[in-house]
């Protein structure tokens, strides 16, 4: 017993060691972009003494434009979870989503840190666990689909201007790629029984190989979890595809209406960066902000922001303060507010029914749990 112990200590001490390694490289190079973007990079491209004078040229009313912006797209926030989780109310879904958001500005890893903290509040509300994996899986899948969406539209509105960018014509045809793949993938998991079968043992045998060469696994799910899961989401989609739809595309459109406010009062006309092209830029960098760089993407986000837009015609130190402006106001009242519901979350627990369940819980199974008639 004590030989089987100390032979497993010996193969979990080198695992955590390799993490803690490749967790303090992956601090040290996010310090690297984040402090060489802000005391290096942006320095050179504005002297941030003639962008505060940008700032300081501002009436209180011009503030409002951005602000107002802001508030509709914190206002945003919700509705997707809203539609993935029936039941779940308006007040819950803002906490769940400040929270989530705000844990992905302080901590690496992309989206996975939301994703877990959404999952974690809902199911200590007492939401249904499948109900929740479902809703967290589809508010993501079509977060990215979005994402991905962007650059293709915004390389077809330049082409029809009459502009070119080579940096956002490969970040485009790349995007038309994964949505094609990821659309492809879609339809195959949802097209069958037997074709999720096939594809779920298919990706638990990768998986399963993949983390045996970390010493981890296998994991505990086969094709026939895939295929209660595509029951369950077709269930959901089938009625709910069009909200959904709508309502990601408003959350995600919202953000870009801040930074194309910013834009404007703070001087960086259409003449310089036309609406299109100020959409490209955001679009292409919404993509490569999305990758676990840095917590946020910050640093990558304003760097690349700054650099596409003076390069569309914008002038210099107008760009750097709309996009530090825009930075702040896209981050800073999340921050703020998704502390708070971090720290009151408890206190939005959903109405107790009896029997001591969440009463909006009870209505998830019987909606988006709803399963759809096996067609294989």
């Amino acid at each position: 017993m004590t030989e089987r112990d100390a032979t497993g200590r010996a193969a979990v001490e080198p695992e955590s060691k390799r993490t803690r390694k490749r967790q303090i490289v992956a601090g040290a190079i996010a310090v690297v972009v984040v402090a060489g973007t802000f005391f290096f990079v942006l320095p050179q491209i504005a002297d941030y003494r003639d962008v505060w004078s940008v700032v300081e040229t501002l009436a209180w009313w011009e503030l409002l434009i951005p602000l107002g912006a802001t508030v509709l797209n914190l206002a945003t926030f919700p509705p997707p979870w809203m539609v993935g989780l029936p039941g779940l109310r308006f007040r819950q879904a803002f906490v769940v989503t400040q929270a989530s958001t705000a844990s992905t500005f302080v901590a690496p890893g992309g989206a996975a840190p939301g994703m877990a903290v959404s999952f974690a509040m809902l199911r200590a509300w007492g939401f249904d666990g499948p109900a929740v994996a479902l809703a967290v899986a589809v508010t993501g899948v079509w977060n990215q689909l979005a994402i991905f969406g962007f650059p293709v539209v915004a390389l077809g509105l330049l082409t029809l201007e009459g502009s070119k960018n080579a940096l956002l014509q490969t970040v485009g045809l790349i995007g038309l790629g994964i949505l094609l793949a990821a659309a492809a993938g879609i339809a195959a998991g949802l097209s069958g029984d037997g074709a999720a079968r096939r594809i779920g043992d298919v990706a638990a045998r990768i998986a399963s190989r993949l983390l045996r060469i970390v010493r981890r696994g296998p994991v505990g799910w086969t094709g026939e979890s895939l295929v209660r899961f595509r029951r369950q989401t077709i269930g959901l989609l089938r009625r709910r595809w069009h909200a959904l739809t709508a309502a990601t595309l408003a959350g995600q459109l919202t953000v870009f209406l801040v930074l194309y406010a910013c834009l404007r009062v703070l001087d960086v006309s259409a003449a310089e960066v036309t609406g299109i092209e100020a959409f490209a830029a955001w679009s292409l960098i919404r993509v490569l902000g999305s990758l676990p760089l840095t917590p946020g993407g910050l640093g990558v986000t304003e760097l690349g922001l700054t650099a596409l837009l003076v390069g569309f015609g914008g002038a210099q130190a107008e760009v750097v303060a709309a996009v530090l402006v825009y930075r702040f106001l896209t981050m800073a009242p999340t921050l703020v507010l998704g502390l708070a519901s971090a720290a009151t979350w408890k206190r939005h627990h959903p109405d107790v029914a009896v029997g001591g369940t969440a009463a909006s819980s009870q209505q998830v199974p019987a909606d988006s749990a709803r399963l759809a008639p096996a067609d294989d």
